[in-house]
């Protein structure tokens, strides 16, 4: 290994290979760097790089090759590399992209360039997370479309993101920390700004654990300073963060212990201060629950458990609903108006394939999504090597691959699959109960080899031979989280918040889902299933590119001293076909 330090790409097939050194390797990405890759006649004769992904899918823009738009896929496990190489990817097309152009003024590229840029540190730190494998975890996935003129200039770029792992606010992992935004403002905050947001030096929050731990992500000058590039005004800043005060408040609250669980809860006023709502309404949202009887609405009193649930519930709603806001908010900032731009390059930084201790809906719904890019790498990766060794004139034998039709057909067939059955038994007006999800599971889909039980377990589960490997899913409270529940007394009180900001996103949200109300309210896997079919029309669309990030200890076993790997077929096998288990 000693005699490959420096050297963190190769060439597998159609896919470059990214080595995660751990260390900041500055020279390696530099401008001078992008300019020789960007001029190189031929870049494909340089050294493997993450640079001759980006440019050629740039000269395949550039020379109207069919299809026309350009797909960059990162994949790898957590903390392999992704969103740092997906950085690496906006930087390039923002600088070479931009540099040519002599149509418009520097000050309007640079103002792109910048705007473009800046939108990462934002969604890092209100989407990112350090995990127990990641210091700087995406916990959702996203693909950013870089728009191009008929000159190949930048000039503007959209956000589509998904899946936010949105239960992370209200509960941490052991050993795992709440998203980056929340630690930048306990760590950053000006002593005006602590006694504003009801955040005095020293004040614990439950929901802020391994606060003593500083990472190179808690900085919240960066943040704010996109927030301004970007146009989010001082005022609009002071929304933002007195609302993610009020969530931390939310968490430190402490409902009655009383044997009697009628008894009203215990509220501290100043997480209704923060979220600009009056303290004895939000307190009766905690403490009572309407239940509709025919025309007639019955108030029951909440058990210390359920003012415990709606307020999680609350807190997670109003975090979901403010990361979309503000997803929408860069996008109006940074798309190109349609008649600006014919052609885009998109970059898709996805989670990893996951296998906890506990898996449950988020790591169903995130190894689902790489069940469907897996699909799409292996016919585009065996179609291009067919169609190279066909022009060569070379004898060869097809590849033999594991087909994973089969493992998606378990989970998203209709009227049985597992999602299907999932959202049947989320629509039944009644308490879910993980063992009758079970027993309903193993007789619609017992005779399925891609499924299978622990007899013995004494946690409802299920396991999915996925093409990575083996995942069992707990399903306790699958069900309610795919639901995903927010009292609609909850809702109508924020919508008559005093918080500006609070106030119109959940409005807005009112107004663009009309069927969010009852039963017909859509879940959480069916809105994600389509925003991933979505997202699959797009990737089939374009032209794909693949780079697999990787981790040091997988690169010591496949990696030799002539810079190359073992062999083809091995790192096929291993790395793609069967990946590492998260």
């Amino acid at each position: 290994m000693a005699d490959t330090v420096k050297v963190f790409y190769t060439n597998a097939g159609c896919t470059l290979v990214a080595l995660n050194p751990f260390q900041p390797f500055p020279d390696l990405y530099s401008l001078d760097v992008m300019k020789e890759y960007h001029c190189a006649p031929q870049p494909q004769e340089f050294k493997p790089h993450i640079f001759i992904v980006a440019e050629e899918a740039y000269r395949n823009v550039q020379g109207q090759l069919e299809p026309v738009n350009q797909s960059l896929v990162v994949s790898g496990e957590s903390g392999a590399g992704k969103t740092w190489t997906s950085r690496c990817l906006m930087k390039y097309y923002a600088t070479v992209a931009a540099s040519s152009s002599v149509l418009k003024s520097q000050d309007t590229v640079e103002r792109i360039e910048r705007r473009v840029l800046d939108s990462n540190p934002i969604m890092e730190a209100f989407g990112n997370a350090c995990t127990l494998r990641n210091n700087n975890s995406s916990r959702f996935g996203k693909y950013i479309q870089l728009q191009l003129d008929r000159c190949q200039l930048l000039v503007g770029a959209s956000v589509q993101t998904y899946l936010l792992e949105k239960t992370r606010v209200a509960c941490q992992l052991a050993n795992e920390r709440n998203f980056h935004i929340f630690y930048q403002m306990m760590k950053g905050a000006t002593d005006e700004q602590r006694k504003e947001w009801k955040m005095p030096c020293g004040q614990h929050f439950v929901w802020l654990p391994n606060s003593e731990k500083t990472l190179e992500e808690d900085c919240f000058l960066e943040t704010v300073a996109a927030m301004v590039h970007l146009g989010i005004n001082a005022e609009r800043q002071r929304q933002i963060f007195k609302i993610l005060a009020g969530i931390l408040q939310l968490g430190n609250l402490n409902f009655s212990s009383s044997t009697d669980e009628s008894q009203p809860c215990n509220l501290d006023e100043q997480a209704a201060e923060l979220l600009c709502v009056p303290a004895e309404e939000l307190q009766m949202c905690f403490r009572v629950r309407t239940l509709k009887a025919g025309k007639q609405s019955v108030l029951k009193p909440c058990s210390q458990a359920e003012c415990s649930m709606r307020r999680d519930c609350l807190a997670k709603a109003i975090y979901a609903q403010l990361f979309e806001w503000l997803v929408t908010f860069i996008n109006n900032s940074i798309c190109a108006g349609t008649s600006t731009w014919c052609n885009f390059i998109g970059v898709l930084d996805v989670y990893g394939f996951e296998c906890f201790q506990i898996n449950n809906l988020e790591q169903l719904c995130i190894n689902y999504a790489n069940e469907k890019l897996q699909q799409h790498f292996v016919a585009h990766y065996l179609r291009a090597q067919q169609e190279e060794y066909v022009s060569e004139g070379l004898e060869w034998s097809f590849v033999k691959y594991k087909d994973n039709q089969s493992c998606l057909d378990l989970l998203e067939r209709s009227p049985v699959g597992v999602f299907s059955l999932l959202n049947e038994e989320s629509r039944l007006n009644r308490a879910s109960d993980p063992k009758t999800f079970r027993v309903r599971l193993e007789k619609e889909l017992g005779d399925n080899a891609n499924i299978s039980w622990d007899k013995f377990s004494k946690e409802p589960h299920f396991t999915v031979a996925h093409y990575a490997g083996k995942v069992n899913y707990q399903m306790e409270g699958m069900v309610e989280k795919n639901k995903d529940p927010v009292p609609p007394e909850l809702i109508n009180l924020l919508q008559k918040s005093d918080s500006p900001l609070l106030h119109q996103i959940f409005t807005d949200s009112e107004t663009e889902n009309p069927t969010t109300k009852g039963l017909s309210k859509v879940t959480v896997v069916s809105k994600f299933k389509n925003s991933l079919e979505s997202l699959m029309k797009i990737l089939h669309s374009t032209t794909p590119h693949y780079t697999r990030c990787i981790k040091s200890i997988l690169a010591c076993l496949l990696w030799t001293k002539s810079d190359s790997f073992l062999s083809l077929g091995l790192l096929f096998t291993f790395s793609f076909i069967c990946p590492i288990s998260m």
